[in-house]
Parts: structure tokens; sequence; C-alpha cells
């Protein structure tokens, strides 16, 4: 693991930013973290997933911010264990989410650390607007509930990974687990399970660049590791299928059922 270390004011929050060749969109997003109007101190933990692009070098291009820290692995491990490497790193009380593709608006760090101060929650989470490929907006943004429950998520994943905010010490009790199922969903259902209900800001702070092969446009393949998500939390074959039924009308509601707007 090759590392470039910097000395930065104690953090409040560590934002955790796997990356695999990353290269073309990593800056819009390292810019992302560095434009947040929140007033507590942050850093930026890059996990860099043994990429052979030149995200190094489009992440050196940030080298003068003593806030963000480049770490490289030596070897490809996959995006669990990358933000798995990311959480025991941090510095922070809190740890934030965000993908080497994806972006959020200024004020979304802000939002979510006044919903904290004003709930119990040990997790928040924002709503997303889609985008192109290339970065420009589908016309959809998805919402999400201000108050999620247990039970409400298990019926379907409400709550976008790169829009979480999340006490580091409840992250580092539970860790991202199995690649090959939602790694992030299996973790949300852990901690609401214990902890309960997650809060919500319905603003599209996330936005979501959609690519070709993601799992979120594999619709087979997304319900196969939906599946296998409750399969691995210990439900049975037909509790399973229940909650897949659920699971597969909210789909098609979310992105089928409304040509623009917001959508819950």
């Amino acid at each position: 693991m090759e590392t470039m270390k910097k000395e930065s004011k104690q953090p409040v929050i560590s934002v955790i930013m796997p990356a695999y060749q990353a290269k073309q969109y990593i800056g819009q997003a390292i810019a992302s973290v560095q434009n947040q109007t929140c007033e507590q101190a942050w850093e930026l933990l890059v996990i860099d997933d043994c990429s052979t692009d030149g995200t190094m070098e489009a992440v050196r291009a940030y080298a003068a911010d003593p806030r963000i820290r480049y770490v490289c692995q030596r070897k490809n491990r996959g995006v669990a264990a990358a933000r798995n490497l990311g959480i025991r790193l941090a510095r922070g009380a809190y740890v934030a989410f965000l993908d080497a593709d994806d972006w959020w608006e200024e004020d979304k760090l802000r939002l979510q650390m006044e919903r904290m101060a004003r709930t119990e929650a040990v997790l928040v989470c924002t709503g997303r607007e889609l985008m192109h490929p290339d970065g420009t907006p589908q016309g959809r943004a998805i919402g999400v509930p201000e108050r999620i429950t247990y039970e409400m998520l298990l019926r379907t994943n409400v709550i976008p990974c790169g829009s979480v905010l999340l006490r580091t010490d409840v992250a580092r009790e539970f860790w991202f687990t199995c690649d090959k199922y939602h790694e992030d969903y299996i973790l949300w259902l852990r901690i609401l399970k214990k902890y309960g209900a997650a809060a919500g800001v319905d603003v599209p702070a996330l936005k979501c660049r959609l690519s070709a092969g993601g799992k979120s446009r594999n619709k087979w393949k997304s319900a196969i590791m939906q599946y296998g998500s409750y399969r691995y939390l210990g439900y049975g074959r037909i509790q399973a299928f229940y909650y897949m039924v659920f699971y597969t009308l909210h789909g098609v509601w979310k992105y089928f059922g409304s040509s623009g707007g917001r959508q819950k």
C-alpha cells in the first residue's frame, strides 16, 4: 500500500472515496468535496484500488490541499475492501462515502450535519439526481423519506451509498461485507436493526452518474444481488421472495412511473 500523507487539522468528517480507473471523473468528485459549505473540518481519503489509467496523477493535481489523503493499494480488492480501509484510516467522528465518478452539491454535508444534530439518527442520507455518463442531467431526481425504518428499507434500498453520513464508531462496528451482493444495503440494514431509523434530507445533493455497466443499470443483475442480500442476512426463501415483490414494484415505479421530477 502506497500513501501520500500530509498534515492537516483534526477532521470531524472523513470522506471516503474508493477509486478504480477513475482518471476521467475523479477531479469533479474531489472538487465537489472541496466546495462543501459545512463549518466542520473534513478530510478526503482517496482509496485507489490499484488503478492503471493515471488516477494517481489525476489526484496529484490536488496535492496542495493538505486535507486530501491518497492511498494506493498494491492489489485490486474491490469496493467493499476499499471503503473498509478508508473507515480504518478515518480520523473524523463521522464518515461519508462518495464514488469517484459522482459528485455532491456544495451544501450536502452542511444539511446532513444539521439534521444529525437535530435527531438521534446515526445515519443521515440525501436524495440523488440521476446523470448521464457525460454528467448532464437525465431530468430525474429520486428523493428520500425524512425517516427510514428497518422495515421500510427491507422493501427496497432508499439509501444511496454516495449520500450517506455515518458515525465512524458505528461503521467500525459493522463494516462493508460481501461484494457479490449489495454490500452497502446489507450494512444499512444491520445498522438500522440495532440503532433504529435513519434520517433523510430530501434534497438531491448527490449527483449520481449512471455508467453503462453499473449495477443500477443492469436490472436483472441488481435483482439477483438484492435477493442474495436477503439470503445473506438470514432470511428464508419465502421471506426473501416476499420482499423481492416490493423491491420489484418500487423499482418499476421509481424508474418508469414518472418522466421526471422528484420521486420517493
